[in-house]
């Protein structure tokens, strides 16, 4: 049975098994005495769990990253980050090509998996621009946050923290080395920062979007109608989910009377970046224990949402939604076929997007109602971690370092099916089913 498997690998079975070993490495290295700032290193539980949200870039942590761990540690974060957010597969076909070696038809086929590339030819090509588009990007990002950072720790840890930050940023991680002053504090010491504010919210946006969306950019610049229609969806409901969040959080959030010490433009930046993060990036510049439930549970259908395919984003992504919505409307105009853009949806798209769609909601709630059980906590509380867990963003209040070992294994479940994906999960597990013959047809009544 383990031979056939083996023989039997698929690019659903790599990707899973490309994680899972990454994690493994990961926690080994967290455990060596020096990754630690005490010298002792981490426990295996500790350990685990955080090379999981390094590898996974969600975010969420047990131990302040700044003050627990060492140099050598963030270091290793760093490595498992942005292999995490770049993929697996997208790293190791890199490191081939660099070594000069044949990329094989089934390691292209894998790839185009990996990055969900509507076809196998000129993906060498695609690895090439996303790697040099992904290091271009963080780069610049590392400069402008330096100009911050260099100020006030000095050159090289300035230049070592704009790095850091803007990996995390880009790869949509939310790991963060600003815990020194007071732990888990994430960017709220530059809640009116703008070059702080606006590079970060810049990263995580180009790292949520996709890297397909990138190239069609890139080809057909600012003609909309010459993009395909996957970039269309993504481009039209990301900023619809990034503007009208950021409307309700300054029109109501930011109004009421514990925010009355912000200016007018703390309120804005943060009200906009409260947005931004919910791209399954983690960082907040502000304490989200005051947010309201109405804001907070806004906060939670962003995250479950994410970004986009084929990026490195988590969620069960903005095309999932926009393909459930297209669907919505097309019924109510009594439309026989989903379409959006002058194009129809080919039913594929849509059991998938539904499947996927269920997977995430029932794990979602699942894993907030069991953490609420199980540590008798808040309701709502419980689902914010559990939202932030699978959709992989790493925004929390508070509640994750308190957890059990039973809530924590959780939460690693969670996180690891977020980011490697539901359907890749089944995928590797299921086998086809290879009859081709049709059961008889039987309508019922739904609504």
């Amino acid at each position: 049975m383990i031979k056939k498997w083996l023989t039997d690998i698929t690019p659903a079975r790599v990707i899973l098994g490309g994680f899972a070993a990454l994690i493994l490495t990961g926690a080994l290295l967290l455990m060596l005495p020096f990754a630690t700032r005490d010298g002792q290193g981490a426990g295996f539980l500790d350990a685990l769990f955080t090379a999981t949200s390094a590898t996974c870039v969600t975010g969420l942590v047990v131990q302040d990253t700044a003050q627990y761990w060492s140099t050598f540690g963030h270091v290793v974060l760093l490595t498992l980050i942005q292999i995490g957010g770049m993929g697996v597969v997208t790293m190791a076909v890199a490191i081939s090509m660099l070594a000069g070696r044949k990329i094989g038809l089934k390691q292209r086929w894998i790839m185009q998996e990996s990055i969900s590339a509507p076809q196998v030819g000129g993906i060498l090509k695609m690895t090439g621009f996303i790697l040099k588009a992904s290091f271009l990007m963080e780069g610049v990002g590392a400069l402008l946050l330096s100009i911050r950072f260099i100020p006030k720790y000095g050159l090289l840890k300035g230049l070592w923290y704009g790095l850091f930050h803007s990996i995390s940023a880009f790869c949509n991680a939310g790991f963060d080395l600003q815990g020194h002053e007071a732990a888990f504090s994430s960017l709220t010491g530059y809640t009116g920062d703008p070059v702080i504010n606006l590079t970060v919210m810049a990263l995580i946006v180009l790292g949520g979007i996709g890297f397909l969306t990138w190239e069609d950019l890139l080809h057909h610049k600012h003609h909309f109608s010459h993009y395909r229609l996957q970039t269309k969806l993504v481009l039209t409901f990301t900023a619809v989910l990034l503007v009208v969040p950021a409307l309700f959080f300054f029109f109501y959030e930011f109004s009421r009377g514990h925010w009355e010490g912000m200016s007018l433009g703390q309120r804005l930046l943060a009200a906009a970046f409260q947005s931004v993060t919910t791209r399954t990036a983690g960082f907040n510049t502000v304490d989200l224990t005051l947010f309201s439930q109405s804001s907070l549970l806004i906060m939670i259908m962003l995250m479950l949402v994410g970004g986009s395919s084929g990026s490195t984003a988590g969620g069960f992504k903005v095309t999932t939604l926009s393909v459930l919505v297209a669907t919505a409307f097309s019924t109510f105009r009594q439309k026989e076929h989903t379409q959006a853009f002058g194009r129809r949806l080919p039913n594929e798209t849509l059991r998938s997007a539904a499947t996927i769609f269920l997977m995430y909601l029932l794990l979602f709630l699942g894993g907030g109602i069991a953490i609420a059980c199980v540590e008798e906590v808040s309701l709502l509380s419980a689902l914010f971690e559990s939202g932030s867990a699978i959709a992989t963003v790493g925004l929390s209040l508070g509640l994750t370092p308190t957890l059990s070992a039973f809530s924590r294994l959780l939460l690693i479940f969670l996180m690891y099916f977020g980011r490697v994906g539901g359907l890749t999960l089944i995928f590797a597990v299921v086998r086809q089913d290879r009859n081709p013959g049709q059961l008889p047809q039987e309508r019922i009544t739904v609504g």
